[in-house]
C-alpha cells in the first residue's frame, strides 16, 4: 500500500493519510472492547467512555504531527482552527452505546474538509476489522478491494435502514408510518455500518436523524464515492451546518423518491 505524503494535498493522497492515521489509532478501542471500565454521561446524556477519549486523542495527536497547518473538530474535545482550508473531523468512537454494550458494530469516523465539503472519508471498524474509505476522484473501497452501490433495484424491491426509528416515530410520526410502508425489508438500524452495508452494495438506503457533523460527514465521501447519493432531508449536500437530518441511497431514483415520502 503507498504510503501518504504530507505534501500532498490531493483527495487520493488525504484518503490514504486518514486510512493510516486511523489504522495506527484502532488497537486503542479494542483495548478496552468488551473489558471493564467507567461509564460516564455527557451533557445530552449520551454516555462517553475513556476508550473515546484516548482514541481521540491518539487521532489528533497523529493528524497535528502530520499536518500543523489543519483544522480539528472531534467529538470529544471539540474544534480547533476550523477556519483554515482544510479540516478533519473525528468521531473516535461512533455508536459507544454499542461499544459499551459489547457489540462489535462501533466505528471510528473520520473525513477531510476542504473547504467546508467532504473530499475524503473513512469508516472503520476496529472490531470486524474492516476499513471502508472513500472519495470521489478514488472511488470507494472496502480494505483496498473496490466496491460500489447497487443499481436497477427499484423502490418497491429496496432494502431500507432505519436508524434510530424510535427517535424517528416519535418526532416525526407521519413520516415514519410512510417508510414502514416503502421497500421490500425495512430494518432498525443505528450507527455507521449500514452506511458501509449501502457503499457495499447490500442495502439500498438509509434514513437518518439526530446527527452531528462528526457522524455525518465522513459518511458522505465513502457513499459517493461507490456511486451513491447521500443529501439532507431536504436533498442539499452535507456541510458543517447541515441539521442532522440525513438520507443515502444507491441511485438517484430511491433518493429521489424517499425525499419525497419524507417530505410528505
Amino acid at each position: 500500500m503507498t504510503t501518504s505524503k504530507a505534501g500532498d494535498l490531493s483527495a487520493a493522497a488525504l484518503l490514504q493519510a486518514a486510512r493510516e492515521i486511523t489504522a495506527a489509532a484502532a488497537s486503542t478501542p479494542l483495548r478496552y472492547f468488551r473489558a471493564s471500565f467507567s461509564v460516564e454521561q455527557k451533557a445530552d446524556e449520551s454516555p462517553v467512555t475513556v476508550a473515546d477519549r484516548e482514541t481521540e486523542a491518539a487521532l489528533r495527536k497523529a493528524i497535528v504531527e502530520r499536518y500543523p497547518e489543519h483544522g480539528i473538530l472531534g467529538e470529544e474535545f471539540g474544534g480547533e482552527h476550523l477556519e483554515r482550508n482544510i479540516v478533519w473531523v473525528v468521531d473516535p468512537i461512533d455508536g459507544t452505546k454499542s461499544f459499551i454494550s459489547g457489540s462489535p458494530l462501533f466505528g471510528m469516523l473520520v473525513a477531510v474538509l476542504r473547504d467546508g465539503r467532504p473530499v475524503a472519508g473513512i469508516i472503520r471498524m476496529p472490531a470486524l476489522n474492516e476499513c471502508y474509505a472513500g472519495a470521489a476522484e478514488t472511488g470507494s473501497d472496502r480494505d483496498g478491494t473496490p466496491i460500489a452501490c447497487r443499481k436497477d433495484v427499484p423502490l418497491d424491491r429496496a432494502f431500507l435502514c432505519v436508524n434510530e426509528a424510535d427517535r424517528l416515530m416519535a418526532d416525526h410520526p407521519a413520516a415514519f408510518e410512510r417508510l414502514m410502508a416503502t421497500g421490500r425489508y425495512r430494518r432498525f438500524t443505528y450507527d455507521c455500518y449500514p452506511y458501509a452495508q449501502l457503499a457495499s452494495g447490500q442495502v439500498d438506503a438509509v434514513i437518518d436523524l439526530n446527527l452531528k457533523p462528526y457522524d455525518y460527514l465522513p459518511l458522505a465521501p465513502v457513499v459517493e464515492g461507490a456511486g451513491g447519493v447521500i443529501t439532507d432531508w431536504q436533498g442539499r449536500p452535507l456541510t458543517l451546518q447541515s441539521d442532522g437530518r440525513v438520507v443515502a441511497a444507491a441511485s438517484a431514483e430511491i433518493h429521489s423518491a424517499l425525499l419525497e415520502i419524507l417530505a410528505g
